[in-house]
């Protein structure tokens, strides 16, 4: 029988505002707790290794807008069709690569404001998924005050928590967006989490857990 991949990946890069060198580095140890062997990668071109890929069990992703070219789009997605897990949270995987449908596809989720920046919002589990292992035991709502992400997705996301955007000057209802979800794609597991502005928002001790939690999911 072959054994598990428990190597992992870690891609970080992009616009620096979403510090993807101080949030990514909150994860390794997790990582390497749960038996992974942890790579970095500071350079999209590791995308196109399809041989390095393939033995990965996730690929860990922080990298906000940026471009993408069709070989390395088809290299991740490939990658990740084929059993590899991918995660992340907030513009590392939803507001990346804006420019290319095949990774917003695959991803599930685009960015497309924070209404009023930085504000008090609450998550909320969604009840009938509140015995997945990622949010498990967590708290049914909590409170944070970070950037609250608007989001467009589909309905082919399994929806674990979500927050609702007050209405503003040009909407005059509450709108209520996906916050955390997962995904299949093909033989892969997709986690994503919109909550981590900045490494303290990941010291959220509620947000830590479902960001450990779901790469953890990812990486089966």
């Amino acid at each position: 029988m072959t054994a598990p991949r428990r190597r992992a990946l870690v891609v970080r890069g992009g616009w620096p505002g979403h510090a993807p060198e101080e949030t990514t580095d909150l994860v390794v140890p997790v990582l390497r707790d749960a038996g992974h062997s942890v790579e970095i990668a500071d350079d999209l071109d590791v995308y196109l290794d399809a041989a390095r890929l393939q033995d990965l069990s996730v690929i860990v992703q922080c990298w906000t807008l940026g471009r993408m070219s069709a070989e390395h789009c088809a290299g991740l997605t490939g990658a990740v069709a084929s059993g590899v897990g991918f995660g992340g949270w907030h513009g590392g995987v939803v507001d990346a690569f804006r420019s290319r449908p095949e990774y917003l596809q695959m991803v599930g989720g685009q960015f497309v404001a924070h209404p009023g920046g930085h504000v008090d919002h609450r998550i909320e589990l969604v009840p009938e998924r509140a015995d997945h292992p990622i949010v498990a035991g967590l708290p049914s709502s909590f409170a944070v005050h970070t950037e609250q992400y608007w989001v467009l997705a589909d309905d082919y996301n399994d929806v674990l928590a979500t927050t609702t955007i007050a209405p503003g000057e040009q909407w005059d209802r509450p709108v209520t967006c996906p916050a955390v979800w997962t995904r299949n794609w093909g033989h892969g597991r997709v986690f994503v989490c919109t909550l981590g502005h900045s490494p303290e928002d990941l010291d959220h001790p509620v947000t830590r857990a479902v960001v450990q939690r779901g790469l953890r999911w990812a990486a089966r």
